[in-house]
């Protein structure tokens, strides 16, 4: 019995040992992989790389259901003036309502909230003071609401399985620029506030309104008014009461079809501001008689932006350097200049490994095929693609942010998902390793963009996947990955964020004119094992 226990443990201290000296020869590996570069036998080198980009016109691009929606006119100072209009269908937040004996409308008021930061600081009035995200612009415009008259359907009539899109240049078709609806309010010199706003309420006891709250900055506004328009609010929702018209959603929005937001420049510059539709809303305010007939009783209706809410964008007509571009793009060679806007914009469309380059003894080979032929030598430790803003062109107006998309299948390249650093909360410093922050010299202007593309360039060498065709796009949060059609092309798309972002820039490609500081590259940095 002894000899067996014997046997057991000596066959256990032998199996200790076996797994100690894995475990080591694994921190040994470990420690020989992570210091790769300083290991003797291992050279750490970089190499730059020919590109192809060139310019393509997005085109008008789907503009309905967005995260957000743009309302305001911005001045580019190289692509022009861009106008950004709202049309959006509203519904109830409950159904089939009493309205009760004699109502009558006292109020009827629009909130629509801004994208906002605290800054921690008062006014005079003791009110929070707030930074306005995504405000761009800091002259007036005109802002007028009235009453959409236009249906706006949910499906597309001929396929009713697919969702109806609309784009940006829908304007004349829903003839914004009639005034055949209803119009509630005007403003001729319209600038978001960014002071927080008092909600008051009527004290019966006291005779006085009180406050109940305070609100962050927002668009709100009276659309009604008791000399031009109180008979249309009273008929809209009193003589309908008891109808089809109030039953269900599909109804009301057919019965009343919504709200436009139109906004017009007042002079060669204007603002422009980012909008959170989703937490908007309207608020009517109606009265009935008290039992005694005495005095009358307030109540509320509310309303929501549901269902439908779409950009209007309308470039100007005069500038036509995109239109240009896209004529006279080179898809051989590449484009001197990269012309890149959101909205109803441009991109540019990039091809790695396009052209000859020289080998290590100078000898000129075919980037691809050098590139290729190095699968079994090089570890790739890092690769960026890098871009030069012009500056003679444009002057600070530039994004910050500009993003890299795979075309064939519509998605972020694969760099994108690897970045950790999401930040949700400030867009601006999230995926901050895949795409860098603009980087500004001493005077603010934008220098240079670098992406980094160190996975996307490990696919084609390690996994054989396709070198495909990538898009450049400005955007104004690189968290948002949905995409948004093109109206010209079905096989075209163009993310989100790039339709929300008003601002372009204008790149160096990589061409003969172009000075060889300031070319677009991509520059890999490699390990090479064999020497």
């Amino acid at each position: 019995m002894k000899k067996k226990e014997n046997h057991i443990l000596k066959s256990i201290s032998l199996l200790l040992l076996i797994a100690i000296t894995c475990i080591a020869c694994e921190r040994d590996f470990s420690s020989v992989e992570s210091d790769l570069e300083g290991y003797k036998n291992f050279n750490t080198n970089s190499m730059q790389f020919p590109i192809v980009a060139y310019n393509k016109k997005t085109g008008p691009v789907q503009t309905n259901n967005l995260s957000s929606n743009l309302l305001g006119v911005y001045n580019d100072p190289v692509y022009g003036q861009t106008t950004a209009s709202i049309v959006s269908q509203v519904v109830p937040t409950t159904y089939s309502p009493d309205f009760g004996e004699d109502p009558e409308i006292v109020d009827v008021i629009l909130t629509v909230p801004y994208f906002v930061t605290n800054l921690n600081t008062t006014d005079e009035n003791g009110l929070a003071m707030y930074n306005i995200d995504s405000l761009y612009g800091s002259s007036p415009i005109k802002l007028t609401i009235r009453e959409n008259t236009y249906f706006l359907r949910d499906n597309n009539p001929n396929n009713l399985d697919e969702s109806q899109k609309y784009y940006s240049n829908a304007g004349q078709a829903l003839n914004i620029d009639n005034e055949d609806g209803e119009e509630f309010f005007v403003n001729g010199q319209f600038f978001p506030n960014n002071s927080e706003i008092v909600v008051t309420e009527y004290n019966e006891d006291t005779g006085e309104d009180e406050e109940v709250e305070r609100i962050t900055p927002s668009l709100q506004v009276s659309l009604f008014n008791s000399t031009d328009n109180e008979a249309f609010w009273n008929d809209l929702f009193f003589s309908q009461e008891g109808t089809s018209a109030f039953s269900n959603a599909n109804n009301f929005k057919d019965y009343f079809r919504g709200l436009l937001l139109k906004a017009e420049a007042v002079s060669e510059s204007g603002n422009m501001v980012m909008l959170d539709l989703t937490n908007a809303s309207i608020v009517v305010t109606y009265s009935n008689p008290n039992d005694a007939g005495t005095a009358r009783i307030n109540s509320e209706y509310n309303l929501i932006f549901s269902g439908n809410k779409l950009n209007i964008f309308e470039n100007d007509p005069s500038n036509t350097i995109i239109n240009q571009a896209d004529a006279n793009a080179n898809s051989t060679i590449g484009d001197e200049n990269l012309y890149i806007k959101g909205g109803e914009g441009s991109m540019a469309v990039i091809d790695l490994f396009n052209g000859q380059m020289l080998d290590e003894d100078g000898n000129p080979v075919d980037s691809k095929e050098y590139f290729l032929s190095k699968k079994e030598d090089w570890l790739i430790n890092e690769a960026n693609l890098v871009f030069y803003v012009n500056q003679d062109i444009v002057n600070q107006e530039e994004p910050d942010r500009v993003t890299l998309y795979d075309l064939t299948n519509k998605e972020a390249i694969i760099d994108y998902s690897y970045d950790t650093s999401t930040n949700t909360a400030l867009p601006l410093y999230s995926k901050i390793n895949f795409s860098k922050i603009l980087e500004r010299d001493s005077n603010n202007n934008g220098v240079k963009y670098k992406i980094q593309v160190t996975e996307h360039l490990n696919n084609i060498l390690l996994r054989d996947s396709l070198n495909l065709k990538l898009g450049l796009f400005v955007t104004t949060n690189i968290n948002g990955e949905t995409n948004s059609a093109t109206l010209n092309n079905e096989d075209d798309f163009v993310p989100t964020t790039t339709v929300l972002s008003p601002r372009g820039t204008v790149l160096h490609g990589n061409t003969a004119g172009v000075p060889d500081d300031k070319k677009a590259y991509l520059e890999i940095y490699f390990t090479d094992p064999n020497n």
